[in-house]
């Protein structure tokens, strides 16, 4: 990373700080940090799943997302539930990067970025800070780079300064990250424009996403024997 990356990258890491639903910022961030021995790493790591390996050859893209044609979807299924997701948090998937995919480094890139909300509406992430923070600690369990930790630090330095009554729950929402990220499968790679019509719970299911010990770990509830 060239100087005036590391202070682009900071600037963005500070700004992040003190508001941490500055997409626009997070998005610099990512920007700066895709750097290609960080990509590399990404890719060595996707390699390794089957799902994962054969996304990298093939590279599935989301494509362009009709919110109007999802909602007209069943009730339960995954395209009906991204629909409902978007529209409560007033998000337009037009408004995230879509960048182009020429090797697997840049679909690395490409697929984390136009797949971020799906992974919000397959996990039961919501788009608060908690939730983005559980998010990017999901992350960190299912793959390596540096923007998930250096995001999840700016995450945690705002709670101590600007919010620290939400810390209870924010802790929750990343301690159920990480350990949900660990132990579902690998959700890199998955061709998410042909599940939409798939119900939510059987993509769940499938995707190893409902752990009802993850569930009781962040509930402090003891597991059934």
């Amino acid at each position: 990373m060239s100087f005036f990356s590391l202070l682009r990258g900071l600037a963005a890491w500070l700004k992040v700080v003190k508001n941490p639903d500055r997409l626009d910022e997070v998005i610099v961030l990512a920007d700066e940090l895709a750097t290609p021995e960080d990509l590399g790493q990404m890719v060595a790591a996707f390699e390794r799943d089957p799902r994962g390996a054969s996304a990298l050859q093939c590279r599935p893209r989301l494509g362009r997302v009709e919110l109007d044609q999802l909602a007209a979807l069943p009730v339960g299924s995954l395209g009906r539930a991204f629909a409902e997701h978007c529209r409560a948090a007033g998000i337009d998937p037009a408004d995230l990067p879509s960048r182009e995919a020429h090797d697997p480094g840049s679909f690395v890139l490409a697929h984390l970025y136009e797949s971020h909300d799906v992974w919000h509406v397959v996990t039961g992430f919501q788009t608060d800070v908690a939730g983005e923070l559980g998010l990017l600690a999901f992350y960190m369990g299912q793959f390596p780079g540096h923007l998930s930790p250096l995001l999840l630090a700016a995450g945690l330095l705002n709670t101590a300064l600007f919010s620290f009554d939400d810390r209870d729950r924010r802790m929750s929402a990343m301690v159920r990250g990480w350990l949900l990220g660990q132990r579902s499968a690998k959700l890199f790679g998955v061709d998410w424009a042909s599940w939409w019509e798939r119900p939510l719970i059987e993509v769940q299911r499938e995707l190893d996403l409902v752990v009802p010990e993850v569930e009781q770990v962040v509930l402090l509830q003891p597991v059934a024997a």
